[in-house]
C-alpha cells in the first residue's frame, strides 16, 4: 500500500511529461497525490472500518475532488453520479487501489474474493476485475511468503491470467495504455527487473506512458517484496493531508 503511494507520488509530475530518465530527481515540487493514491486510501479505509468499497471510494473521492490530473472521464461521472452504478470498464482504476486487500487478507481466496468486489462497484468488465484480482494476489504472494517462492508464484500466475507470450505483447515504451490488460502485465514485468524499491520506481517511470499508475502499480508489488528506504517513505507522505495519514498509519500498525 505504501509502496502504490510512493509510486504514486513520484510519478505524478510525469503523468503528461513522461520522462526517459532513469536518473531523475524522485521528489519535486511539482509531486503530488493523484487519483491512485485517494483510491487506495478509500480501500484501505474501508477494509479497516468494515464499510462496502463502493462507499468508501466515494467518500474519498467526493473529498478530493479534484486532485492532481483529475479523474478518468467515466470514473468521475461515477464519482458525481446520484446513483452510481458499475459502468463494465477496464480501466487500469481497479488494479491502481487494491493493493491494501493484498496485505490485510490471510488467504488467496479471500484476496481474490475481496478484489473483485473492490473493482466491481466501477469497473465489472472482466479484465478489470482480472486486472484487480492479479495485482491483490501479486501482492499477498510478495508480503506473506518467501522472497524465490514469491517470485515464482507471481510468474506462474501472470502467466496463467495474460499467456507465455505476455511479455512480447506488452506496451511499447512511451505507449499510453491504461487498460488493466496493458499495465497490469507490463507492471509485473517491469517489478520482474528490478533489485530494489527504488530502482523498480525508476524503472517503472522512465518506461513512461501512464506513469503515475504505472508507479503506482509497480510499486505496490515493490513496497511488498523490498524494504522500503526509510528516507523515500518520509518524504512522500509529506506530500498527504492529515486525514490520509491518519488511514495510512493505522493501516500500517494493523497490517504491515
Amino acid at each position: 500500500m505504501i509502496g502504490a503511494i510512493i509510486g504514486d507520488i513520484i510519478g505524478s509530475r510525469f503523468e503528461f511529461n513522461n520522462t526517459r530518465d532513469y536518473d531523475f530527481e524522485l521528489f519535486d515540487k511539482q509531486c503530488s497525490f493523484t487519483d491512485d493514491t485517494i483510491c487506495t486510501v478509500a480501500v484501505a479505509d474501508a477494509i479497516m472500518s468494515e464499510q462496502p468499497y463502493k462507499e468508501k471510494i466515494l467518500e474519498w473521492c467526493r473529498r478530493y475532488p479534484h486532485p492532481m490530473g483529475g479523474y478518468g472521464g467515466k470514473f468521475a461521472q461515477w464519482v458525481a453520479s446520484d446513483n452510481p452504478e458499475p459502468y463494465n470498464s477496464f480501466g487500469n482504476g481497479a488494479a491502481m487501489r487494491v493493493s491494501p486487500i493484498g496485505w490485510a487478507f490471510n488467504n488467496s481466496t479471500n484476496v481474490i474474493d475481496e478484489a473483485i468486489k473492490s473493482a466491481r462497484c466501477s469497473h465489472s468488465h472482466d479484465e478489470g476485475l482480472k486486472g484487480a484480482w492479479a495485482i491483490a494476489l501479486a501482492v499477498w504472494y510478495l508480503s506473506h511468503h518467501h522472497w524465490k517462492e514469491a517470485r515464482e508464484d507471481v510468474q506462474k500466475m501472470c502467466v496463467q491470467l495474460y499467456g507465455k507470450d505476455y511479455v512480447d505483447n506488452l506496451p511499447r515504451i512511451g505507449t499510453w495504455d491504461e487498460t488493466c490488460q496493458g499495465c497490469v502485465p507490463l507492471a509485473i514485468h517491469l517489478f520482474f527487473l528490478s533489485s530494489s524499491f527504488e530502482d523498480a520506481i525508476r524503472i517503472a517511470i522512465s518506461y513512461g506512458g501512464d506513469s503515475d499508475t504505472l508507479g503506482a502499480i509497480v510499486g505496490s508489488l515493490a513496497g511488498a517484496y523490498y524494504e522500503i528506504p526509510r528516507k523515500i517513505e518520509k518524504k512522500a507522505m509529506s506530500y498527504l493531508p492529515k486525514d490520509m495519514l491518519d488511514v495510512v498509519e493505522r493501516f500500517k500498525q494493523k497490517y504491515m
